[in-house]
């Protein structure tokens, strides 16, 4: 099943990431950090992607290198649990969700990136 976030631009969500980690004093460079962790792009590539107005299916479909830490990132979002979203796609796309909301939340940046 397409699921209407699938099509979504990233162009689009990013203000919104954007706005929603900076309501809580986090750095657009720090959400960059974490997308760039996610999807191993490079901050060029992140730019063309937003440029482009690449949707969600594109963007992790190009992902250079999806980080393998993110099997770590597990919880809730959007009220279901992570390891639970059978679609892959989906799955990707609330791990990203999950990240964003750790940055926003205050989770320190190491935490948020699995790190250590």
């Amino acid at each position: 099943m397409t699921h209407r976030i699938h099509s979504m631009s990233l162009a689009k969500v990013y203000p919104l990431y954007l706005a929603k980690v900076a309501r809580k004093g986090r750095t657009q460079a720090e959400l960059d950090t974490v997308i760039l962790w996610l999807t191993g792009h490079d901050a060029a590539g992140l730019a063309a992607v937003l440029e482009r107005g690449d949707d969600f299916a594109r963007f992790f479909a190009e992902a250079p290198a999806l980080n393998p830490n993110r099997a770590r990132v597990t919880g809730v979002i959007c009220g279901v649990r992570i390891e639970e979203i059978a679609e892959p796609l989906m799955r990707e796309i609330r791990i990203l969700d999950k990240l964003v909301d750790e940055l926003a939340k205050g989770r320190p940046l190491e935490k948020v990136l699995r790190q250590g």
